[in-house]
This record gives structure tokens, sequence and C-alpha cells, in this order.
């Protein structure tokens, strides 16, 4: 009887692993093709800076959306969007002008929002059924996989150097995955694992979407910080400490490589202890910053990026975890909609921060900027428990 039980929950259970590894392909092509990209457009810097910018604005309305049909549709429209995502990357390898780059990356950007949250919903839903660490690893899944599409891509780019095989290549290791994740939930739900969608209940009053927002919000302070680190790194090396272009590539690698080991190694830590996960790793990603900001040398700057990375990493998918575990299921897909949109303004917001910094006091000094986000993480924290016993009390 228990391997009957245990079989569909197994499989259940390997389906949000699927489904990031398939999101982190497709952005480790997406990072090392970018270089392509702009040069088959025929694009200048400062159009192409504007077009990426069309990320977000796909992302955002899609994330706001996409709950809705998971609680509607159930978890296997997960493997759907995330399949549709990686043929989005090969309709975008078709753009030779500006026009089809600006309309190639609002689609992909529209999918990618699409499929971050439903992602989001499935490890939530998996992770409250089997009582396992499946947030923390399943984006831990991500980054690794991250950074091993980004060195095939570059390969890949060496020996071929088309814009079209590389997302082709992408594509097919994407839509695999999205199909897996399709297979899997369908199975697990055949025989005898409830989706836990299938009877959707009425969204909670608003004190329960205020919690949900709130959580959000101390989500994209955290966002922020994780963004601005992998996108500003290398150019600390360069400009604070005359690094070489091949050097500076060490520090975003080191960050990523950091992120993907601690989020691998505190899954059951974040789980049991969430609100001292919070506390610890935000107190140790702002002396992470404090120390690149201050860092005489090199190898203190990539000790404070790799303190702040092992910070910051663990900060998004412990605040999810702990933010929707109360939410009914037939409810999380629009509770992580909330969570994940309020939380992604962050992420856009990260960089551009750290650059009007960066103008007013130096690259460096500008990590001070970064430590008082994760800073503002550490004292918002005391205040998550009682958010999320409000929130509770109002679900439906």
């Amino acid at each position: 009887m228990f391997t009957v039980i245990a079989r569909p929950a197994g499989m259940l259970r390997t389906a949000p692993f699927l489904g990031f590894a398939g999101f982190g392909a497709f952005w480790g092509v997406w990072g090392a093709t970018l270089p392509l990209l702009r040069a088959q457009a025929g694009v200048s810097d400062a159009e192409f800076g504007v077009v990426l910018l069309l990320i977000g604005a796909g992302a955002l309305p899609a994330m706001l959306l996409t709950g809705r049909l998971v609680d509607a549709l159930g978890l296997r429209v997960t493997g759907v969007l995330l399949a549709l995502l990686g043929v989005m990357g090969v309709v975008l390898s078709t753009a030779t002008n500006y026009a089809a780059l600006c309309a190639g990356i609002l689609l992909t950007g529209a999918s990618s929002g699409a499929a971050d949250v439903a992602l989001n919903s499935l490890a939530a839903t998996v992770e409250k059924r089997t009582g396992r660490p499946v947030v923390t690893r399943s984006h831990a899944a991500f980054s690794a996989t991250v950074a091993l599409s980004s060195l095939g891509t570059g390969a890949l780019t060496a020996i071929a150097g088309s814009l079209l095989v590389n997302f082709a290549a992408g594509a097919v290791v994407v839509v695999a995955l999205g199909l897996a994740v399709v297979i899997t939930t369908r199975l697990a739900h055949a025989e005898g694992a409830p989706e836990g969608q299938d009877e959707p209940t009425r969204p909670g009053r608003m004190s329960w979407w205020i919690a949900l927002v709130m959580v959000g919000a101390i989500g994209a302070f955290a966002f922020a910080a994780e963004n601005a680190y992998q996108s500003w790194s290398a150019v600390l090396l360069t400009d604070a400490f005359t690094a070489s272009p091949a050097l500076a590539a060490v520090a975003p690698s080191a960050f990523a490589t950091t992120a993907a080991l601690t989020r691998f190694a505190t899954g059951t830590v974040t789980l049991r202890r969430p609100i001292a996960t919070l506390v610890a790793a935000s107190a140790i990603a702002t002396a992470g910053g404090v120390l690149t900001a201050f860092a005489p040398t090199l190898p203190l700057a990539l000790g404070g990026i790799v303190a702040a990375a092992a910070g910051t990493s663990a900060l998004f998918p412990t605040l999810l975890s702990y933010g929707l575990r109360p939410v009914p299921d037939g409810s999380r897909g629009r509770a992580t909609s909330a969570v994940s949109t309020v939380a992604y303004l962050g992420y856009l917001a990260g960089p551009a921060y750290f650059g009007l910094l960066a103008e007013a006091t130096g690259v460096q000094r500008s990590f001070l900027g970064i430590a008082a986000l994760t800073a503002v993480v550490l004292a918002a924290v005391p205040a998550l428990p009682a958010l999320r016993r409000a929130g509770s009390r109002s679900l439906p």
C-alpha cells in the first residue's frame, strides 16, 4: 500500500525541479546570446537597453493573470507555459529589425512571467503536500541550470555562431522538460495524488491580500539586492580593481554558483526555521554588502560578493514558502501572483537603483546602498509572523 501511495507523490515531487531546470535552461541561453541578438537586429546600445525593458513590461501583466489560470486549470498548465517559453525563444531568434525585436521580447517577457508564477505555485503546492523543502531547492535547480546552460550556449556559439541554433537547442531542452512536467503532474493526479487545484476557493478578505502584498514587498527589496549584485559585480572588479574582463567574469559566476549551493544546502532549515533563516540570511547579505563597499583588495571584494550571494539567495524562496504555506490549494495560484508580481518590481528596479548610486558615489561605495536594501529586509522580518497570522484569519 505504501508503494501505491508513494509512487504518484514521488512523481509529483520531481515536477518543480524539472520545471525550474527548464526555466534556468532558457535564461542561461538568453544571457549568453544577448550580443548575437543585438547584432542580428542591428540596434544601438541605447536602443537595446530600452528594448530590454520590455521583458518587464510583458512579464508583469502576465504574472498578475497567470495565478487565476493555474487555479482554474490545475498544475498541469505549468508545463504548457514552460514549453511556450521555449518556443518564444525560437520566435525571438528570427528578429532582424527593431520592431520585430520589440515584439519578440515583449512576448518572451509575457511567457517568462507566466511560467514564473506557475512554477512557483507548483513548487509551493508540492512543498505543502510533501513537507519537503521544494521551493528553495527548486530555485537552486534554476540557479545551477542557468550556469550550465550559459556555458553550453557559449560553447555552441563558438561552434555555430548562430542565434537560431542557440535558441533552437534551448527550446529542445525547455519543451522536453515542460512536457515532462505535464506528464508527471498528470500521472500523479491520475494515480491518486490530487493536484489540489480542482476545487477553487473564494479569495479571502482584504487583509489576506494585504498580507501577501506585504510579503511581496519585502521580497522586492531582496530581489533588488540580488539582481544588483548579479548585474554589477563584474563592473565592480573592472572599475575599482582594474581587473581584466576574463577575471571580472569570475564575480557573477561566483555569485550564481554560491546561490545554487546555498539553496541546495539550506533547503531543510528554510522550511523548518523560516524566520531564523531570514534573519541570518539578511544579516549575512548586509555584512557582505558592507565588506564589498570597503574592501581594499580584489579577494576581499570577492569575499563580500560571495557572502552577499549566500545571504540574498535564501531570502525570496524562504519568503515565498513561508507566505504561501497557509494558503488553500485552490487559491494558491492567485496568491503566488500577488507575491511574485510585487517582488518582481524590485528585480526590475535593482540594477537601475544601483546605477543611480554609482553615478553619485562610484561603483564600489554604491554597494552600501545594496546593503541598505537587505538591512530593510532584516528590520521587516520580525513583522512577518503577525502579517501571516492576520492573513490566515481571513483565509476562505
